[in-house]
């Protein structure tokens, strides 16, 4: 378990490089995004990791590793969304992003480190074809959620599918730096 959070922490680390970087090229002009826009972005890139790992070839240069590191990102980018609860044009300074980034990151590794205890690492087994098609499953869900208005009869919110979002898109990357895939 403990090579898992090293793993974890560190598919994490390149990702929240990538996205301090351009937060601080950028700003944040994501927070203009309302949920369904982070979701159609997240579905765009699982998609194309999709359609790549069907065709066997691509032809733009962003591989799949980079789309798995944009989705773990726009999975924060959402959860962050959620807490802010109001899209905006005003943009947040980039100390409060690492931060805000920081606490979602950890939620998510609590939720993963709770879930392995109860599923003994199951991930490890399963082919990256199977995490893009669970992020899908989840954006789909999404998706329903917010055609009944934000609510759910028995089900998890919205916030733990972006959970589930970020932790498959850390597996991938975490088999994908071991060769697996």
């Amino acid at each position: 378990m403990s090579n898992t959070n090293q793993q974890y922490d560190a598919a994490v680390a390149e990702s929240k490089d990538i996205f301090i970087k351009k937060t601080k090229d950028y700003g944040t002009s994501w927070r203009v995004l309302r949920t369904i826009s982070v979701v159609d972005q997240i579905f765009i890139k699982a998609l194309r990791i999709r359609t790549i790992q069907e065709k066997k070839q691509q032809k733009v240069g962003d591989d799949i590793r980079s789309e798995f590191k944009g989705i773990l990102n726009y999975g924060v980018i959402g959860l962050i969304q959620l807490e802010l609860n109001k899209p905006s044009l005003d943009d947040l300074p980039v100390e409060e992003v690492n931060r805000r980034y920081e606490e979602k990151i950890q939620l998510a590794k609590s939720t993963m480190l709770d879930k392995n205890h109860d599923y003994g690492e199951a991930w490890r087994d399963m082919s990256q074809e199977s995490f893009a098609d669970l992020i899908l499953v989840k954006l789909l869900r999404i998706k329903q959620i917010l055609a009944n208005e934000g609510k759910t009869l028995i089900s998890e919110g919205i916030d733990a599918n972006y959970i589930d979002i970020i932790n498959y898109a850390v597996f991938a990357l975490i088999l994908i730096e071991e060769g697996k895939h």
